[in-house]
């Protein structure tokens, strides 16, 4: 069984998820001769788990203003979430 410190390596591990596009498309297609090169950039799984994290919790903030009966700066919290968690897909 695969231990959790291997499994978080490979996920933090980002230079090892490279490979080059001319790679990727010979793995796909089952071809030897391409001609571009190129890396392939796959996202940073750590980061986005931290954009998530941070999201999270201003997501929660805003639950609890909702709770408090604050509901415009719950909105505006809860929109500010939502920013961020475009954000967060694109990291």
């Amino acid at each position: 069984m695969v231990e959790l410190k291997e499994v978080e390596k490979e996920l933090y591990d980002v230079e090892s998820r490279r490979m080059t596009e001319e790679q990727y498309l010979a793995n796909r297609v089952h071809q030897k001769q391409l001609t571009h090169t190129g890396p392939v950039n796959y996202p940073d799984a750590k980061k986005h788990q931290v954009v998530s994290f941070i999201k999270s919790g201003i997501r929660i903030a805003g639950y609890i203003l909702l709770a408090a009966d604050m509901l415009v700066l719950c909105a505006i919290v809860l929109i500010l979430s939502e920013i961020i968690g475009i954000y967060e897909e694109l990291v």
